[in-house]
């Protein structure tokens, strides 16, 4: 099932004297905050109204939150994680949130071999890389390139693949 708040950053400490905090963030920039309307803040989701964001370094932020005006306020809010609601956005065609195909399982589209879930992807460059962790425990990796990645279905929790010769050691897949 998908879930209807999905994590957009994290409040790490605070940043100066005016409330500010910042965020380890999870969207693909830190300006990204600032499209919601609203975001939401903790287990509860409390809605909060993001101001304004800007690149620090890497993966973090610094955002302003409305009617949080002081350190004292801000302090609070460390540790918290932030949310947006999935309905606040739309994905183009073909495009997933990561959080949806973390544990999708994924098969073999000749044999229908399942060979475990995606445990983690990583962005780096031209092409995702899908981790999968296999029944024994064992780690396989497959670029998400149209010519392995054949089909993502959210719904019934599958990913279905056609791996490239020699892209999996047979003895990982035992």
């Amino acid at each position: 099932m998908k879930k209807k708040y999905l994590e957009i950053g994290r409040i790490t400490k605070l940043q100066g004297l005016k409330g500010e905090v910042r965020v380890q963030y999870y969207c693909d920039e830190p300006e990204m905050l600032c499209e919601f309307d609203t975001l939401y803040l903790g287990k509860e989701h409390t809605p909060v109204e993001p101001q304004k964001a800007r690149y620090l370094k890497s993966d973090v932020a610094v955002l302003k939150l409305k009617g949080v005006d002081t350190p004292e306020a801000a302090e609070k809010l460390i540790g918290k994680m932030l949310y947006f609601d999935r309905e606040d956005i739309e994905l183009p065609e073909d495009t997933w949130f990561i959080q949806d195909v973390i544990g999708l399982e994924v098969y073999d589209a000749d044999s229908g071999q399942c060979y475990g879930k995606v445990d983690d992807i990583y962005q780096n460059g031209t092409a995702d890389v899908y981790s999968v962790k296999t029944p024994s425990g064992k780690q396989l990796m497959f670029p998400a390139i149209p010519e392995v990645l054949l089909d993502t279905d959210i719904d019934i929790g599958r990913i279905t693949i056609r791996p490239l010769d020699g892209l999996f050691d047979p003895e990982e897949i035992e």
